[in-house]
């Protein structure tokens, strides 16, 4: 009894008591007139009233409505995760229901707020209609890039072609839209075949764009860079791909991911000390937490078609003294077989140190992994939020938000420790197959080490014969100053090697393993891939 007088205090002011059916929308219609004020604290109000309603109304009618107003109240009271719960509820039930697109709405908002790359372009892709189309622009924009984002992850390339190319110029997701279609269309799954020539395009729309008003477009525009500079060399076109990995903004979020691409490219051009000269960037100490084990590789690469067999051997030396033990700390947890929770656990607890710290900077960098821990941090905000919000905590509204909140946090762990899973798994495979690629390299070393010992050519007098000289200035407002082992800020990504050659023979004589080409494009998530 006491419960009943209770809740009647809690409700009182927005509507009388709630027995019968035609008090039901009395109490509806107050609540709504209440949200309308458009004040945190009214909306805060009319949350209770609408949770009860659309919990426990004896009208269907009331109970669909007041889930929608429901949403609205916790959207405008700052709790965008708990509002998509409800707005996801509203769009499950498809164009039958009166709020549907207000929900859709509703729900690219707070995702847009939230950067969430999961849960609402999930139910998105689940719940699009064709009546869709009636959205307004902005919102059906939205739409149309966050369902051609999931269908790309789920390899659905011409579905997400076809939504991602409905994203008009003026919306602030153009950017995005275009660099997913530039991600997909390079794709070698894409039906038919790649294509890289609108592949190049929207890449290069993307560069050219100068609209401030879209969002993360330096972000954007990086990987934008990257993903041009990775189809020009693949098609062999290394100058161009060299001054597009260079026009990657130093020190920007992606510049260690330009460095190590721009080594390959500059060493197919044959600029072998350009090459260098990039990897000693990517080597320097303001990259010590770099996870980049191919790039030693690709030293010790350099190093063997110039015949500098000592210095290729010391590459290799480097690359096993660094990697080795991060693969035998991975192998190690990996075969401990974690329920996805422990694997999430390694990864978002500060105090794990199970992991090396490059490892676990390079898992925590990807981009759908950033979003779901933020996704979690106001998951967790969200739920001690509502326990202190008054007038919720007596009624059943903070512990219903409570569980559904861990319902949608449970989801969320799940998928991030199954991202980290497969993320340790590709960095232990990626380790072993350079581990071979470079037992490759030692043996073709030392082959031609023993070959130049039989020939009786004695490689020092054949490097002792050459002169080093100064590398080729870029302009008359450039300064050379000689790297006596220090890394100073403001050289680091401006070094040049100069480099003897120790072949007795024509270089173009000397055989080499063929060195391998720059991982594939990256996945586009979260914000956009960012």
């Amino acid at each position: 009894m006491l419960r009943h007088i209770h809740r009647w205090v809690v409700l009182v002011g927005l509507a009388p008591a709630m027995a019968l059916a035609g008090g039901d929308m009395a109490a509806y219609e107050a609540a709504t007139a209440e949200l309308q004020k458009g004040t945190p604290a009214a909306a805060a109000a009319a949350a209770v009233a609408l949770f009860e309603l659309s919990e426990h109304s004896a009208l269907p009618e009331v109970r669909r409505q007041a889930e929608y107003q429901l949403g609205r109240a916790l959207e405008l009271k700052g709790y965008p995760v708990a509002a998509s719960i409800y707005y996801s509820g509203v769009i499950k039930e498809g164009p039958s229901h009166p709020y549907q697109l207000q929900a859709v709405e509703g729900l690219v908002r707070v995702q847009d707020k939230l950067r969430d790359p999961f849960l609402i372009p999930s139910a998105l892709d689940r719940a699009f209609d064709t009546s869709w189309s009636k959205l307004q622009r902005e919102p059906r924009a939205r739409v149309n890039y966050l369902v051609a984002l999931t269908s790309q992850r789920a390899n659905k390339l011409e579905e997400a072609r076809q939504f991602a190319e409905e994203v008009p110029e003026d919306s602030p997701v153009f950017a995005k839209a275009q660099y997913l279609l530039g991600v997909l269309l390079a794709d070698p799954r894409y039906p038919g075949g790649p294509q890289d020539g609108a592949a190049l395009a929207s890449f290069q729309r993307v560069i050219d764009l100068k609209d401030k008003g879209q969002q993360d477009l330096a972000q954007v525009r990086e990987l934008s860079l990257l993903g041009k500079g990775r189809l020009l060399y693949a098609q062999k076109r290394y100058e161009e791909a060299v001054k597009t990995y260079e026009a990657v903004p130093r020190f920007s979020r992606y510049w260690d991911q330009a460095l190590f691409e721009l080594g390959f490219a500059r060493f197919r051009a044959e600029d072998y000390g350009g090459a260098l000269g990039a990897l000693q960037a990517l080597h320097a100490p303001q990259f010590e937490a770099a996870f980049q084990p191919e790039s030693w590789l690709l030293k010790a690469t350099i190093y063997y078609f110039s015949c500098l067999y000592d210095e290729a051997a010391a590459s290799m030396k480097a690359f096993h003294t660094l990697y080795q033990p991060m693969r035998a700390q991975m192998e190690v947890l990996l075969a401990q077989e974690h329920e996805l929770q422990g694997y999430f656990t390694l990864i978002n607890d500060p105090k794990d140190q199970r992991l090396p710290r490059p490892v676990k900077l390079w898992v925590r960098n990807n981009e759908r992994i950033i979003g779901l821990f933020k996704l979690l941090e106001e998951i967790d905000r969200e739920k001690a939020a509502a326990r202190t919000e008054k007038g919720w905590a007596q009624s059943r509204m903070a512990d219903a938000l409570g569980a559904y909140l861990d319902q949608n946090r449970e989801v969320v762990v799940q998928t991030a420790g199954q991202l980290v899973k497969n993320r340790l798994t590709e960095a232990t495979d990626n380790i072993k197959k350079y581990t071979n690629d470079g037992s490759l390299i030692r043996f073709e070393t030392t082959l031609r080490q023993k070959d130049l010992y039989e020939q009786g050519v004695d490689q020092g007098k054949v490097l002792n014969a050459q002169q080093i000289h100064r590398p080729g200035m870029p302009g008359e407002d450039w300064n050379y100053w000689a790297f006596q082992g220090e890394f100073w800020i403001d050289e680091i990504g401006y070094y040049q090697y100069t480099l003897k050659q120790g072949c007795p023979a024509p270089k173009a004589e000397a055989e080499a393993p063929e060195p391998p080409r720059p991982p594939e494009a990256p996945v586009q998530s979260s914000k956009g891939a960012p």
